[in-house]
């Protein structure tokens, strides 16, 4: 069972709806301890008086907000939620808008919500009224001392809730050097543009998320299991660096797609189930 992260209500109109709130994904990194190469002992961490150098215990440590050089006004768990009761308690739907008019690059993290006691007439709902619609509520949530932006929306049978980014904290692109859209001044040519085409076409499946998963941990824990095996359990190695990767020469992109599109087909072919005739075929020859 998943932990509860924050309790409180989503509020659209004069409606609140008593909810709990977890998080949607399930971590799988790999985390590693830093050692001392010299005798491979763990390397901790240590929180410390940086007036005194001594080490500070987790229940002597406060939060404190520098207002001026060096001078500080202590915070408590309780100043946090007392600044404004109702924002931390309340998922608050300010409006509603179209899913498709919010760009994937505004979407941060995901959480689920679920129903509290006397809450599952209004959760349900509110859930259909969205899918029925096909909008998503926008909303402002405060999480972790911070308020958020949030898209509510209908997933299955469940509410999620979408932490989106505040516009003023995405980056504008023409900060960066990137190509205008006039396809002519590179010199691309339809032919090319037309076999691109060809190339997604012949990759194009069925959604399937289930079918992806994390090829570079499943690496590093192979190669984790064979220095064990190896009894290669404190060697120090030194890697080098990779080359860079060399970008495609343009003379030879055309050449790349063609290439790519005859790989493609053939490996569709590969994947393609033998038709029921050719197996009663084989059986009879």
């Amino acid at each position: 069972m998943p932990r509860v992260i924050w309790k409180g209500s989503i509020s659209f109109g004069l409606v609140h709806v008593p909810v709990a709130l977890y998080s949607a994904e399930r971590r799988e990194d790999l985390h590693f301890a830093m050692l001392d190469q010299r005798d491979m002992a763990p390397v901790g961490y240590k929180r410390f008086n940086k007036s005194s150098g001594q080490e500070v215990p987790w229940e002597e440590i406060v939060r404190g907000y520098e207002y001026e050089e060096n001078q500080y006004v202590v915070l408590t768990d309780a100043d946090l939620r007392n600044a404004n009761v109702k924002a931390t308690q309340t998922v608050e739907i300010v409006n509603f808008a179209a899913r498709s008019d919010i760009p994937d690059i505004y979407f941060e993290k995901p959480y689920f919500l679920e129903p509290m006691k006397q809450g599952e007439k209004g959760y349900v709902l509110l859930r259909e009224t969205l899918r029925r619609t096909g909008r998503v509520g926008i909303a402002k949530v405060i999480l972790h001392t911070r308020q958020h932006l949030a898209a509510l929306e209908p997933l299955g049978d469940a509410l999620v809730l979408n932490l989106l980014r505040f516009h003023h904290e995405l980056r504008d692109p023409k900060e960066l050097k990137i190509p205008a859209a006039d396809v002519k001044a590179l010199n691309i040519s339809q032919k090319e543009i037309e076999m691109a085409e060809r190339l997604v076409e012949g990759m194009i499946e069925a959604w399937d998320p289930s079918q992806y998963h994390d090829d570079y941990r499943d690496d590093l824990m192979a190669m984790i299991q064979q220095k064990i095996g190896a009894g290669k359990t404190h060697d120090i190695e030194d890697v080098d660096a990779l080359d860079e990767p060399r970008s495609a020469d343009i003379v030879d992109l055309m050449t790349l797609l063609k290439r790519s599109v005859e790989q493609t087909a053939k490996s569709r072919q590969r994947k393609a189930p033998i038709p029921k005739s050719a197996h009663s075929r084989k059986k009879r020859a």
